[in-house]
């Protein structure tokens, strides 16, 4: 199993974890991936954020969304929503989103469904994150649960894969590169 930590500060802050608490306990767990997703917080506050985490963190560090700071990470992830907002054409979408992160970023997209995933295929990507798996307290508005069907729709992927939403360290998988974990690394 390889840890994808999903930092998320809205859940740091209701749980009263500081950043660098957090971070701790990802290099404690040996995460090869840091994601810093914070959905409320202008673009200073974030790359502040992204600052510390890489003061204290050296592996691959990953922004949610905020691609206009890929410059402070290793790369950028964004949802499906998130994509069409950039252009309603998701495949347009990622070429602009590649055009602004370089080919020397990592690039990553999250994928609820087989449909999804064929159509990432397509696209100029790293890496896709899957799901959600189950039911978490992290997402209130999951429309789809993938449960056992996530592994079998991850062999449809050419990308390595990101298991979400409701993952375990002690989930197995065969088609899956990472655990996305998030509350349950600091649980």
């Amino acid at each position: 199993m390889r840890l994808y930590a999903l930092c998320d500060q809205e859940l740091l802050d209701k749980r009263a974890i500081s950043l660098e608490d957090y971070v701790s306990i990802a290099i404690e767990q040996k995460a090869e991936i840091i994601q810093y997703r914070n959905k409320s917080a202008d673009l200073q506050f974030i790359k502040r954020q992204l600052i510390k985490i890489r003061n204290i963190y050296d592996g691959f560090l990953i922004v949610n969304d905020a691609y206009e700071l890929v410059e402070f990470c290793d790369g950028v992830h964004v949802g499906q929503e998130d994509i069409r907002e950039i252009d309603p054409d998701p495949l347009k979408a990622i070429k602009i989103l590649r055009g602004v992160t370089g080919k020397d970023k990592i690039l990553g997209i999250s994928t609820h469904s087989k449909e999804e995933v064929l159509e990432a295929n397509e696209m100029d990507l790293n890496y896709i994150g899957l799901g959600a798996y189950r039911n978490t307290s992290t997402k209130e508005d999951i429309s789809t649960i993938l449960g056992e069907r996530l592994d079998e729709i991850a062999s449809y992927s050419k990308h390595f894969v990101a298991a979400i939403g409701g993952v375990k360290k002690s989930d197995k998988f065969s088609h899956v590169t990472y655990h996305v974990i998030g509350s349950g690394l600091i649980s």
